[in-house]
């Protein structure tokens, strides 16, 4: 019987030979991760077309994921144009936001001088002047790197030609992977084990298949919504917001408030700000009480500042890699967690040790 400390070390081994494999591939791992993904995204889809074993497991994952990549290729193709001109065009016009914001400010900034008694309107007017064009042209510099890096250019060829065939091998031999996985499992933890990947799958399942379907679907209706409503940079907004609702609540609430101060600039209107608020108010709604109830359901359990910090952490650490990671880590960390915390409430830690009979004393014989 192995010892607590000798299962400690070989777990702690573990963990330290997957960061260290992190850190020393990370500059190559993107189309892989990317590839594993998209396999886990479709094999439910794949699972049923190949259940009555009529058409082989890989032909049935080809034509999947041809009409997969089909379909984000020209999903890419319609929106790509419109986002990138309006992305540039909000670039342009960063320095005219910055100086409507001072013109609004500006009598309170005089209400607040008058009371301190020093001219502080003319230096924030100054320093805000001076780092939008700053602001502008490193926003520029790096569209221009982005667009013209030799090594950007060559990593994004790279994954875009690795990840398809990382895809479709994972998918044709996923039954494999999986009872390759199982056969190293300790067979008297089994049982357990099975049950934590079975939880852990539904979260996974529950994010990957779900959160991101609702995000893509809030993006497309916020990005029309505003479109048809005149707001500029409607389109890259809204998708914008879409992307970020990846995170519950979040990419609604960033695209409500670049929305309505936007809009207050363009029209200065009331109805015309409201209106657009209540775009993203409806978008809400929808997705509240239509969207995720259908598409998600329970199954996610990750809390929106727990998936913030493990995207952030994540970025921190290994960058692009890092962010494709932290929702699986996440997963598997708040699994582990609640099954620590379920084994520690079994234990005599937690639990009220049983009460001792209470030894009654007899009281002395008093004296006559």
């Amino acid at each position: 019987m192995l010892s607590t400390t000798t299962k400690t070390l070989f777990w702690v081994g573990f963990l330290a030979l997957f960061v260290g494999f992190i850190w020393l591939f990370n500059d190559i791992l993107t189309p892989f991760i990317l590839g594993i993904a998209i396999a886990y995204l479709l094999d439910p889809i794949v699972r049923k077309f190949t259940s009555q074993k009529r058409i082989p497991r890989w032909a049935v994952g080809l034509i999947i994921l041809t009409l997969f990549f089909g379909l984000l290729s020209l999903l890419f193709i319609l929106l790509a144009p419109m986002a990138f001109r309006q992305g540039q065009q909000l670039i342009e016009q960063i320095p005219n936001y910055i100086q409507n914001v001072l013109d609004y400010l500006n009598p309170y900034l005089i209400w607040i001088q008058d009371r301190v008694g020093q001219d502080y309107i003319e230096e924030i007017n100054n320093y805000v002047k001076g780092n939008a064009g700053k602001i502008v042209g490193v926003t520029g510099g790096i569209a221009a790197g982005i667009a013209t890096g030799g090594k950007v250019v060559a990593g994004m060829a790279t994954t875009l030609a690795l990840t398809p065939l990382v895809s479709f091998f994972m998918i044709k031999e996923w039954p494999a992977v999986v009872r390759w996985v199982e056969n190293l499992y300790p067979r008297q933890h089994a049982p357990m084990i099975r049950d934590l990947l079975r939880q852990i799958d539904k979260k996974l399942s529950g994010f990957i298949r779900g959160q991101i379907t609702v995000a893509f679907m809030l993006g497309v209706i916020y990005a029309i919504a505003l479109t048809v409503a005149g707001l500029n940079y409607g389109f890259l907004i809204g998708l914008g917001a879409g992307i970020f609702s990846i995170i519950p609540l979040v990419g609604s609430t960033l695209g409500l408030i670049v929305a309505v101060v936007v809009s207050w600039f363009q029209a200065g209107d009331w109805v015309y700000t409201g209106i657009i608020a209540a775009i993203f108010f409806a978008g809400q709604f929808i997705e509240g009480n239509f969207l995720s109830p259908k598409i998600v359901g329970d199954s996610v359990g990750l809390h929106p500042l727990w998936i913030m910090f493990a995207l952030l952490a994540g970025g921190s650490l290994f960058g692009i890699v890092g962010m494709l990671l932290a929702v699986p880590v996440a997963a598997v960390i708040g699994v582990l967690v609640g099954f620590a915390i379920k084994q520690y409430k079994a234990s005599p830690l937690y639990q009220k040790p049983a009460e001792e009979k209470a030894i009654i004393l007899e009281e002395p014989p008093s004296e006559k």
